[in-house]
């Protein structure tokens, strides 16, 4: 009977420290006095030329390039072009009684971008672009605004189903971009916002 009021001790403590391990993450993850707040989320779409940021996209999947090197409008050069995105970021006080301080700036070092139809047809590689991680550093003030720019669909998505398919089939894919930007204040807590944008994926007519 000893033996087992001792072991019943041990996962008892063992089970205390992990609740307490985890619980400490949650906290440390959410007690930020600030929010990061997404401002606009703009996307450009990849030409020659370079593109004007829109409040939607339209992502071509593959642009015929007339000029440059050998490229004529007799033998156009077949061309994936990215597209980019930018997030612009703000931050808000939990407690509007509470002025922020630069313990309160937040520094973004992640962007995650994902894609979602509203059909419910969400199967990545088959359905929608494969989602992704990339690098993109901004430091959001405790007052102001802050922009940072990224990938958000990438010339590897366009090589790849499904979009690789709407080279040759004439078909639209529409679906909504998700782009969470992750980043610590300056005393670590961990802090992120997530924005949302429309896309049409198709092969359309070069200019």
């Amino acid at each position: 009977m000893r033996t087992m009021r001792t072991v019943t001790r041990v996962f008892t403590a063992g089970a205390l420290v992990a609740s307490a391990i985890s619980c400490g993450n949650v906290v440390r993850s959410t007690r930020a006095p600030a929010i990061l707040v997404v401002n606009s989320l703009s996307a450009t779409r990849g030409t020659v030329s370079g593109g004007s940021a829109a409040a939607s996209l339209t992502s071509d999947v593959l642009t015929l390039v007339t000029s440059g090197g050998v490229c004529t409008p007799a033998t156009p050069c077949p061309t994936i072009f990215s597209d980019s995105g930018t997030i612009a970021l703000s931050l808000q006080p939990k407690n509007i009684d509470v002025a922020l301080t630069s313990n309160n700036e937040v520094t973004i070092t992640r962007i995650h971008v994902s894609y979602r139809r509203t059909d419910g047809r969400n199967t990545e590689g088959v359905d929608v672009p494969f989602s992704y991680d990339t690098a993109s550093t901004v430091t959001v003030p405790a007052s102001g605004n802050a922009s940072t720019s990224f990938i958000i669909v990438r010339n590897q998505a366009k090589a790849e189903s499904p979009l690789v398919e709407l080279v040759n089939n004439g078909q639209l894919i529409s679906a909504i971009i998700d782009v969470t930007a992750y980043g610590t204040d300056i005393v670590g807590n961990a802090v992120s916002a997530t924005g949302s944008i429309g896309v049409t994926f198709g092969n359309f007519g070069d200019q």
